[in-house]
């Protein structure tokens, strides 16, 4: 499948503002029309339907599970069909393969007094804080039951990325991407961001929405690592980049809806409630710790 390329983005020296616009002016002048495939090979279409799962709050320690769990399920022979859930992360600050705990302009104490936990986890990309406002997606899936190879991992990724532009988008509101990191950025900051890993040719994990999270702590969080070298590295959100109240479940029928077509399932189940039994939520002995 041809992609139109990623705009350019502006020198990171630039301010934020004039950062997003010259990235939103370099999307105007780029295609983004998809070359349309001309045989079912090329087009890279999903072997197997797609389960879709709405489901709620969910603390760490009971997501990591229902991740190793469903990444396990989708890899068998014959197993479970490719899954994605939709739920709402409790508040904790998560980091993933490429951030660090530098990124976290948070104290203990701080920590400590707002309830946060800190944990490493398995997914790719940088630290992240969850809390209320927030919708997390993971994708659970063996690539080659996407119509992907072995190797296809940033296709996939590319395929996330497109979902999360056009939900965004459906909200009425800015979205762009800069080549040098994953994610959607808009005015405020990153509004999606993605943390997909691959483990022996199986998807899982995925990305968080900011729809509509308290943008104060977001600006104490740097989930753009580092070493991207672009304008702005924390979060901000759909509500604060529109000026405008967004309702929750508009952003989640956006992101099914756009999520499947992304990979080019041609049918979805949509169900309430966690594709798997998941424990209680227990509270966490240590302030940091590493799971995933």
């Amino acid at each position: 499948m041809t992609r139109p390329p990623r705009p350019r983005a502006a020198p990171c020296g630039r301010d934020a503002a004039a950062w997003y616009n010259s990235l939103m002016d370099a999307m105007d002048a780029t295609p983004q029309r998809r070359r349309r495939p001309t045989t079912a090979v090329e087009a890279g279409l999903p072997r197997r339907d797609v389960s879709v799962w709405l489901a709620g709050r969910i603390g760490l320690d009971a997501y990591a599970a229902m991740a190793e769990r469903l990444a396990w399920e989708v890899s068998e022979p014959h197993g479970r069909p490719p899954t994605l859930v939709l739920y709402e992360p409790e508040p904790a600050v998560t980091i993933g393969r490429l951030g660090s705990r530098a990124d976290v302009d948070l104290s203990a104490d701080e920590l400590r007094s707002r309830g946060l936990d800190v944990r490493f986890v398995g997914r790719g990309g940088g630290a992240v804080l969850h809390g209320p406002g927030q919708i997390g997606i993971g994708l659970f899936a063996a690539l080659a039951d996407l119509g992907l190879g072995p190797h296809a991992a940033g296709e996939a990724v590319d395929r996330f990325e497109d979902g999360f532009a056009g939900a965004i988008r459906g909200l009425r509101c800015g979205a762009a991407r800069d080549s040098r990191v994953h994610g959607v950025f808009g005015r405020t900051g990153l509004l999606a961001a993605v943390g997909l890993a691959v483990r022996r040719g199986i998807l899982w994990h995925g990305g968080f929405l900011n729809v509509q999270p308290a943008l104060e702590l977001q600006r104490r969080v740097r989930t753009v690592p580092f070493a991207a070298g672009v304008a702005v590295r924390t979060m901000g959100t759909v509500e604060a980049d529109v000026q405008r109240r967004i309702r929750l479940q508009d952003a989640r029928a956006l992101l099914v809806e756009q999520v499947v077509d992304a990979f080019g399932f041609v049918r979805s189940d949509v169900q309430s409630g966690f594709p798997v039994p998941v424990p209680s939520p227990s509270p966490s002995a240590e302030p940091f710790s590493r799971v995933g």
